[in-house]
């Protein structure tokens, strides 16, 4: 029998309830970081520039969202029994480098949206140059989450923090989201071959979903092999991200989606759907699902039978109607 159907823990297994106290930890987090980071300064100095900027950091980040970054931090975290301090700063690192580049990628000079997680999108909202002025504080603001000094309580190893900080900025920068979004931008009406559609959306989307996942490994002692089977897995879920995300623009409607739905092909960009088709799509999905939780079955051949979250995240993932 497979390692995915043995342990009869799994199918007593429920994402709502995970997801629902993981959330509440990571919303509460959020909501108290960001206003701290962001008030404190504007409290200081009675800066309407500064409280602007704040209010349109906080509406960047709270009040919307999957969290699906952050919940695979957690879930890999727990799987490798990591340092709860440390996964619950990194999950709230990576969905601010997240909410930053959504804010960045929203405006004019990039795909020029207005409608984000059911609401008009930063820039609509505050300005074009408050929304990159926030971008760039919560891309700042991601990095201090994961140093904590002293002084704070859950304040955890610095060898751990400065794992963290290199793979969120490997994951965020050129080598990355940039690079992706770079290639993106640049591929607007060309006829992309699969490796190349591969390859930007491997940096684009697929680095920070799979960095996700191995800084809440990093949270841990991952041995070698295990390392390798989540740095498969995170790969796997961040390629199937991207083709679910193709095949909902092309079939879902804005109200699901909760931002503009049509936006790749009304653009002329290359997309799983544009290269190789609905159905082939849909099946292709199915098959890096199939490749993820196979992963997973090598992390329990070593040891680690908690991968609960990370199975039926991925499954949520992939089987996703917004």
């Amino acid at each position: 029998m497979p390692l995915t159907d043995a342990p009869e823990k799994l199918s007593l297994f429920r994402l709502e309830d995970w997801s629902a106290q993981q959330l509440a930890q990571i919303e509460q987090a959020l909501n108290c970081w960001v206003a701290v980071a962001a008030d404190a300064s504007a409290a200081a100095t009675q800066s309407v520039g500064l409280a602007s900027l704040s209010q349109a950091m906080r509406y960047a980040v709270l009040d919307g969202g999957k969290r699906l970054r952050p919940l695979l931090v957690l879930a890999a975290c727990e799987a490798v029994n990591g340092n709860s301090h440390a996964g619950l700063r990194a999950a709230c690192a990576v969905e601010l480098i997240h909410a930053y580049s959504l804010v960045h990628d929203d405006m004019p000079c990039m795909d020029n949206d207005v409608l984000r997680r059911g609401k008009p999108t930063v820039h609509v909202k505050f300005g074009e140059a408050q929304a990159l002025l926030a971008g760039d504080a919560l891309q700042a603001l991601a990095f201090e989450f994961l140093t904590p000094d002293d002084a704070q309580p859950d304040v955890f190893d610095v060898a751990i923090q400065a794992r963290l900080c290199r793979m969120l900025a490997q994951a965020a920068g050129h080598q990355g989201m940039a690079g992706g979004q770079a290639i993106d931008l640049a591929s607007v009406g060309l006829r992309l071959t699969a490796v190349q559609l591969h390859e930007m959306h491997r940096l684009k989307t697929g680095a920070l979903l799979q960095a996700s996942v191995m800084m809440g490994a990093s949270c841990g002692a991952a041995s070698l092999p295990v390392q390798a089977a989540l740095r498969d897995y995170g790969e796997a879920v961040g390629l199937a991200f991207q083709v679910v995300d193709d095949i909902l623009d092309a079939t879902a409607d804005s109200a699901t989606l909760g931002k503009t739905a049509g936006k790749d092909a009304a653009q002329d960009k290359p997309t799983f759907v544009s290269l190789m088709g609905l159905a082939a799509s849909r099946s292709y999905a199915q098959e890096l699902l199939a490749r993820a939780l196979a992963s997973l079955d090598t992390v329990q051949a070593c040891g680690l039978d908690n991968t609960a979250a990370l199975r039926a995240l991925a499954d949520m993932l992939v089987n996703r109607h917004h």
